[in-house]
C-alpha cells in the first residue's frame, strides 16, 4: 500500500515537471540564451523560500484567525444555549438568596438604549457586590430538585472542548455543577446544622457570583451581535421583577 502511495507521488512529480521542463527546452530551441534560463530558475528557487515565509507566517495567522473566529461563534452558541435552558433561570432562584440583591438588581435592568459604558460600569459594580447569601431567603428544595433536573446537561456543556478553553465559563460551568452535586448528596435540605448550611451558602455565594459576571457579559456579547436574542434575553431578565416576554 505504502509503495503503491509512494509511485503514485513520483508518477505525479514527474508529471508536474514535465511541463517545466518543455518549456526551458523550448526557450532554448527559440533563443539559444543559456543565461537567462538559469536566471530565471535560480530566481524561482529564490522565491520559494520567500513562498515558504509567507505559507508559514501570513497564510498560517490568517487561517488561525479564521479558526479563532470560528471557535469564539461556536463558544457564544454554547454559552447562549446555557443561559436560556438553565443560567436565565438559575438566576432567579440564586438572587432570591441575596440579602443585598436589590442593590444590583436596580442597575440591572438592561434595556435596548445601554452602550458600552453602561456595560463596562456595571462590571465595576458587580465587582466592588459582595452578596449576602441566606439559605433561608430562599428556596432551597427547589433550587435541588432544578440542578438534578439539569445535571445531564451541565455534564456535556463540560465535555464541550469550546467552553473549557475559556477559563472564566469554565470557572462557572464548575461552581454551578460543585452546588448541584453538593445539594444531590443531601436526601434533604431541611433542617441542616448550622456548619452544613454555612457550606452550602458558601456554594451558592460562588455560583451566584460567577454566574452574573457572565450573564452580563453574555448580554453585552448578544447587544452587540444579535439584536432579536437581545431583546428577547432583556424582556426575560432574571434581576427585572416588571420584565415580561409579551412584546408591549
Amino acid at each position: 500500500m505504502k509503495s503503491r502511495e509512494s509511485r503514485h507521488k513520483i508518477l505525479l512529480a514527474v508529471l508536474l515537471l514535465l511541463p517545466s521542463a518543455a518549456a526551458y527546452a523550448l526557450h532554448w530551441v527559440i533563443f539559444r540564451n543559456a543565461h537567462d534560463i538559469v536566471f530565471y530558475l535560480l530566481m524561482d528557487v529564490a522565491f520559494l523560500f520567500v513562498q515558504a515565509v509567507m505559507a508559514t507566517l501570513v497564510f498560517d495567522q490568517l487561517l488561525n484567525a479564521r479558526e479563532r473566529q470560528a471557535n469564539r461563534r461556536k463558544l457564544n452558541v454554547a454559552v447562549g444555549v446555557f443561559f436560556s435552558h438553565v443560567g436565565t433561570p438559575l438566576l432567579r432562584l440564586l438572587s432570591a438568596f441575596d440579602g443585598r440583591a436589590e442593590d444590583v438588581r436596580k442597575h440591572l435592568r438592561i434595556d435596548g438604549a445601554w452602550t458600552e459604558a453602561h456595560f463596562a460600569k456595571m462590571q465595576t459594580v458587580l465587582r466592588g457586590h459582595e452578596p449576602a447569601i441566606e439559605a433561608g431567603r430562599g428556596d432551597l428544595a427547589l433550587l435541588k430538585i432544578t440542578l438534578e433536573q439539569q445535571r445531564d446537561f451541565l455534564l456535556r456543556l463540560l465535555e464541550n472542548p469550546n467552553l473549557l478553553e475559556h477559563e472564566t465559563l469554565t470557572e462557572m460551568l464548575w461552581s454551578v455543577f460543585h452546588l448541584a452535586d453538593e445539594l444531590a448528596h443531601r436526601p434533604s435540605v431541611a433542617n441542616l446544622p448550622d456548619a452544613d448550611r454555612m457550606h452550602l451558602e458558601n456554594d451558592i455565594k460562588r455560583a451566584y457570583d460567577w454566574l452574573v459576571r457572565e450573564w452580563l457579559r453574555h448580554m453585552q456579547h448578544l447587544r452587540s451581535t444579535y439584536a432579536y436574542l437581545f431583546s428577547l434575553a432583556v424582556r426575560t431578565n432574571p434581576f427585572d421583577p416588571e420584565a415580561k416576554v409579551e412584546v408591549s
